[in-house]
Protein backbone atom coordinates (compact mmCIF):
# COMPACT_ATOMS: atom_id res chain seq x y z
CA UNK A 1 0.00 0.00 0.00
CA UNK A 2 1.29 3.45 -0.88
CA UNK A 3 1.34 5.81 2.11
CA UNK A 4 2.34 9.46 2.06
CA UNK A 5 3.24 11.32 5.27
CA UNK A 6 3.29 15.00 6.22
CA UNK A 7 4.63 16.60 9.39
CA UNK A 8 3.46 20.07 10.33
CA UNK A 9 5.03 22.50 12.79
CA UNK A 10 3.06 25.39 14.28
CA UNK A 11 1.82 27.68 11.50
CA UNK A 12 0.59 31.08 12.65
CA UNK A 13 -2.51 30.42 14.74
CA UNK A 14 -2.65 26.73 13.75
CA UNK A 15 -1.00 24.54 16.41
CA UNK A 16 -0.53 21.49 14.15
CA UNK A 17 1.23 18.48 15.64
CA UNK A 18 5.02 18.25 15.31
CA UNK A 19 4.98 14.93 17.19
CA UNK A 20 2.65 12.86 14.96
CA UNK A 21 2.63 12.97 11.13
CA UNK A 22 -0.46 13.02 8.92
CA UNK A 23 -0.85 9.80 6.91
CA UNK A 24 -2.51 9.53 3.48
CA UNK A 25 -3.26 5.92 2.50
CA UNK A 26 -3.48 6.06 -1.30
CA UNK A 27 -5.19 2.68 -1.86
CA UNK A 28 -6.79 1.90 1.49
CA UNK A 29 -9.59 -0.03 -0.23
CA UNK A 30 -7.67 -1.27 -3.24
CA UNK A 31 -8.47 -0.22 -6.80
CA UNK A 32 -12.22 -0.79 -6.56
CA UNK A 33 -14.44 1.62 -8.45
CA UNK A 34 -17.59 0.95 -6.40
CA UNK A 35 -16.53 2.11 -2.94
CA UNK A 36 -19.41 3.22 -0.72
CA UNK A 37 -19.68 4.66 2.78
CA UNK A 38 -20.48 1.26 4.28
CA UNK A 39 -17.18 -0.11 2.94
CA UNK A 40 -15.19 2.64 4.66
CA UNK A 41 -17.20 2.34 7.88
CA UNK A 42 -16.58 -1.44 7.89
CA UNK A 43 -12.83 -0.86 7.38
CA UNK A 44 -12.69 1.59 10.28
CA UNK A 45 -14.79 -0.61 12.61
CA UNK A 46 -12.72 -3.71 11.81
CA UNK A 47 -9.63 -1.76 12.87
CA UNK A 48 -11.05 -0.38 16.11
CA UNK A 49 -12.05 3.14 15.02
CA UNK A 50 -15.60 4.46 15.39
CA UNK A 51 -17.28 5.94 12.29
CA UNK A 52 -19.34 8.98 13.34
CA UNK A 53 -20.44 10.92 10.28
CA UNK A 54 -20.81 11.13 6.49
CA UNK A 55 -20.40 14.58 4.90
CA UNK A 56 -17.92 16.85 3.18
CA UNK A 57 -14.94 18.58 4.80
CA UNK A 58 -15.49 22.09 6.17
CA UNK A 59 -14.40 24.87 3.83
CA UNK A 60 -12.70 26.79 6.62
CA UNK A 61 -9.44 26.12 8.45
CA UNK A 62 -9.96 24.23 11.68
CA UNK A 63 -8.37 21.60 13.91
CA UNK A 64 -9.43 19.26 16.68
CA UNK A 65 -7.94 19.42 20.17
CA UNK A 66 -9.78 16.43 21.64
CA UNK A 67 -9.48 13.71 18.99
CA UNK A 68 -7.40 12.25 16.21
CA UNK A 69 -9.46 11.91 13.01
CA UNK A 70 -9.60 9.46 10.10
CA UNK A 71 -11.29 10.60 6.90
CA UNK A 72 -12.26 7.93 4.38
CA UNK A 73 -13.18 9.23 0.94
CA UNK A 74 -16.01 7.58 -0.98
CA UNK A 75 -17.53 10.01 -3.46
CA UNK A 76 -16.00 12.57 -5.79
CA UNK A 77 -12.60 14.19 -5.53
CA UNK A 78 -11.45 17.17 -3.50
CA UNK A 79 -8.44 19.33 -2.79
CA UNK A 80 -7.76 19.75 0.92
CA UNK A 81 -5.31 22.12 2.58
CA UNK A 82 -3.40 20.66 5.51
CA UNK A 83 -1.42 22.54 8.14
CA UNK A 84 -3.41 25.77 8.13
CA UNK A 85 -3.33 28.83 5.85
CA UNK A 86 -0.55 28.51 3.30
CA UNK A 87 -0.10 24.82 4.16
CA UNK A 88 0.09 21.82 1.82
CA UNK A 89 -2.59 21.09 -0.76
CA UNK A 90 -3.51 17.43 -1.10
CA UNK A 91 -5.83 15.94 -3.71
CA UNK A 92 -8.01 13.11 -2.38
CA UNK A 93 -10.25 10.61 -4.16
CA UNK A 94 -12.46 7.61 -3.36
CA UNK A 95 -10.60 4.72 -1.76
CA UNK A 96 -8.12 6.90 0.10
CA UNK A 97 -7.93 7.49 3.84
CA UNK A 98 -6.38 10.53 5.54
CA UNK A 99 -5.42 10.31 9.22
CA UNK A 100 -5.08 13.62 11.02
CA UNK A 101 -3.49 13.84 14.45
CA UNK A 102 -5.10 16.26 16.89
CA UNK A 103 -4.03 19.85 16.28
CA UNK A 104 -3.42 19.57 12.54
CA UNK A 105 -5.28 22.18 10.53
CA UNK A 106 -7.38 21.13 7.57
CA UNK A 107 -10.06 22.46 5.25
CA UNK A 108 -11.56 21.85 1.84
CA UNK A 109 -10.23 24.15 -0.88
CA UNK A 110 -12.24 22.62 -3.72
CA UNK A 111 -14.62 19.66 -3.90
CA UNK A 112 -16.68 18.03 -6.60
CA UNK A 113 -20.45 18.16 -6.16
CA UNK A 114 -20.67 14.53 -5.01
CA UNK A 115 -17.63 14.60 -2.71
CA UNK A 116 -18.28 12.50 0.41
CA UNK A 117 -16.10 11.58 3.36
CA UNK A 118 -16.65 9.30 6.36
CA UNK A 119 -15.20 10.56 9.63
CA UNK A 120 -14.00 8.19 12.36
CA UNK A 121 -12.24 8.50 15.71
CA UNK A 122 -10.46 6.23 18.19
CA UNK A 123 -12.71 4.86 20.93
CA UNK A 124 -13.42 7.34 23.69
CA UNK A 125 -12.36 10.39 21.67
CA UNK A 126 -14.96 13.01 20.77
CA UNK A 127 -14.02 15.79 18.37
CA UNK A 128 -14.33 19.52 18.81
CA UNK A 129 -13.99 22.14 16.07
CA UNK A 130 -11.39 24.83 16.79
CA UNK A 131 -11.22 27.87 14.49
CA UNK A 132 -8.93 30.12 16.51
CA UNK A 133 -5.46 30.03 18.04
CA UNK A 134 -5.02 27.33 20.64
CA UNK A 135 -4.97 28.55 24.21
CA UNK A 136 -2.89 26.80 26.89
CA UNK A 137 -5.72 24.36 27.67
CA UNK A 138 -6.12 23.30 24.02
CA UNK A 139 -2.37 22.84 23.62
CA UNK A 140 -2.36 20.68 26.75
CA UNK A 141 -5.25 18.54 25.41
CA UNK A 142 -3.41 18.00 22.12
CA UNK A 143 -0.16 17.12 23.89
CA UNK A 144 -1.79 14.68 26.32
CA UNK A 145 -4.10 12.93 23.85
CA UNK A 146 -2.88 9.34 23.63
CA UNK A 147 -2.02 7.70 20.37
CA UNK A 148 -4.67 5.25 19.16
CA UNK A 149 -4.36 1.55 19.98
CA UNK A 150 -4.79 0.66 16.29
CA UNK A 151 -4.26 2.05 12.80
CA UNK A 152 -7.65 2.79 11.16
CA UNK A 153 -6.57 1.11 7.91
CA UNK A 154 -4.06 -1.58 8.92
CA UNK A 155 -5.14 -2.44 12.46
CA UNK A 156 -2.71 -3.54 15.18
CA UNK A 157 0.23 -3.89 12.78
CA UNK A 158 -0.23 -0.58 10.97
CA UNK A 159 2.40 1.97 10.09
CA UNK A 160 0.63 4.64 12.16
CA UNK A 161 1.63 2.83 15.36
CA UNK A 162 5.31 2.96 14.36
CA UNK A 163 5.21 6.60 13.26
CA UNK A 164 3.17 7.82 16.22
CA UNK A 165 5.53 6.71 19.01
Amino acid sequence: MQIETFLFEKNGWMPNNPRFPVLLYKNALGDRQDIGPNDVEDLFRSNGWEPRWRAGVYGYHHYHSTAHEALGFVGGCACLMLGGPGGSRVDVRPGQVLVLPAGVGHCSVRAEKHFLAVGAYPPGQDWDVCRHAADAAALERIQRLPRPATDPVEGKDGLLLDLWR
